[in-house]
């Protein structure tokens, strides 16, 4: 840009968030508005993609203000095993139960750093599940199985 100093990253940060909110934005018009009292369907996307284009805007802003260091390369493997995680849980939690969604969600997620040593992603995945059991399963009573339906020949019912 012309001998002005800007950060690459955050303007192309900001155009992300900015077509984000647009998209919902558009989405969200197809819907129900409704008011600020009587909030229909569309209304809580609209304010939100408000929002993303605000923050948006408010980034490209600081963008130019500053020059960034270059964007370096892509971390393609964490971005391999932490990216279908959350898929992987939604597929699983149904058939396998929520700890054993959770043991292999994060187990998978475990991988995305070469850094990390195999006894210390057991012992992370083991309480990131106990933790998630405990808070989600036993202290907010959601209501999920712990165990699934794959799993009811083992006699697990807790």
């Amino acid at each position: 840009m012309n001998g002005i100093a800007f950060d690459r990253a955050n303007l192309l940060c900001g155009l992300v968030f900015i077509a984000f909110g647009a998209f919902f934005g558009i989405q969200s018009l197809g819907m129900e508005i409704g008011t600020a009292l009587r909030m229909g369907p569309g209304y809580f996307p609209l304010v939100l993609s408000g929002v993303l284009v605000l923050v948006g805007l408010i980034i490209i802003v600081q963008a130019t203000q500053v020059k960034g260091e270059p964007i370096g390369p892509i971390a393609w493997r964490g971005a391999l095993f932490i990216l279908p995680a959350p898929i992987l849980f939604g597929l699983t939690i149904r058939p396998l139960g929520f700890v054993v969604a959770l043991l292999i969600t994060a187990s998978v997620a475990a991988f995305a750093s070469r850094r990390m040593k195999p006894h210390w992603a057991l012992v992370l995945v083991l309480a990131i599940t106990v933790f998630a059991v405990g808070v989600f399963s036993y202290g907010l009573g959601l209501p999920m199985r712990r165990f699934g339906p794959w799993l009811d020949f083992l006699g697990w019912n807790f």
